[in-house]
């Protein structure tokens, strides 16, 4: 018998097993790439498996499920690297975004001691991790596994693995130009940083401190940068212009409610925007600007 739910992860489809709701990996799920396609279906085995241990009114299952999602953790990261080998393989341009979520992850798994879970709450706490970690997975499947391999390849120096080290495959010959860009790199990773290390309590103002450095040093470089295309009369300066508007517009259009709904998603999300934008505009526009 099957059941589903819609949420906002998408359709979590559910099987009856002996009278225990489990999750299904259906082909909806499906990427396309064998590989990856049976990673994902061994990561919804090892959560049904939890779920199952879950139900057992045995003294130890807690250990059982607590060994269980370690095993589970460790799976994720492997499969996570396979993911991300394959996207450098076919040059998916999703690949900064992939890595900024599948880290996002791995940290808040890290956040557990599975082992010191508390033994009065142990089985709701061991739910409520079981029922993210379900959640997250449908979501990513579902809203970017799902095009892996579906967009044009990106240029092959965008894969290496930090995103937000400035290299010599970004540099435009123009020194200004390049000096500048080199310090915007510099700001977005310092931003990253600290929604990595994300603290309520403090890490929203000092995020928010970095963006608007950010804004204002970003208007300075795009001035100086057309003004640079202008006294040369580059015949691309109309679309440079309104790209770098695009990017001011977005830099000054916080969504406060979306912001004070879930800050660590929102910025994550923003700073993957940054990171790519700034990349793919280096590389698509930039780099055509030709030199005095």
């Amino acid at each position: 018998m099957l059941w589903y739910t819609q949420g906002i992860t998408g359709n979590i489809y559910l099987r009856q097993k002996e009278g225990i709701l489990m999750i299904q990996f259906t082909d909806d799920c499906k990427i396309g790439v064998e590989r990856i396609d049976n990673e994902h279906a061994h990561l919804f085995s090892l959560l049904n498996d939890a779920y199952e241990l879950l139900q057992n009114t045995e003294e130890d299952y807690s250990a059982k499920v607590q060994a269980l999602l370690l095993e589970l953790q460790a799976y994720a990261a492997t499969h996570f690297k396979h993911e991300e080998d394959y996207m450098i393989e076919i040059r998916d341009p999703e690949l900064i975004s992939q890595r900024i979520q599948h880290k996002h992850f791995k940290d808040k798994l890290a956040e557990y001691d599975f082992s010191s879970i508390d033994v009065s709450t142990q089985r709701e706490t061991l739910l409520e991790l079981i029922d993210f970690i379900t959640k997250w997975l449908y979501k990513h499947i579902l809203g970017s596994d799902i095009q892996i391999g579906q967009f044009e390849p990106m240029e092959e120096w965008m894969t290496q693995e930090n995103v937000f080290t400035f290299t010599d495959e970004y540099r435009t010959g123009i020194e200004m130009v390049d000096l500048e860009h080199e310090q915007l790199f510099h700001i977005i990773d310092k931003a990253n940083t600290l929604v990595e290390s994300y603290n309520p309590e403090f890490g929203y103002d000092n995020v928010m401190e970095l963006l608007n450095e950010l804004k204002e040093y970003t208007e300075m470089h795009f001035h100086d940068e057309e003004e640079y295309m202008e006294s040369i009369h580059y015949d691309g300066l109309a679309a440079q212009q309104n790209a770098h508007n695009a990017f001011i517009e977005k830099l000054g259009s916080i969504d406060q409610l979306q912001l004070d709904e879930d800050p660590e998603k929102y910025l994550h999300d923003l700073i993957d925007f940054l990171a790519k934008w700034l990349i793919q505009h280096i590389l698509r526009m930039d780099k055509q600007i030709p030199l005095k």
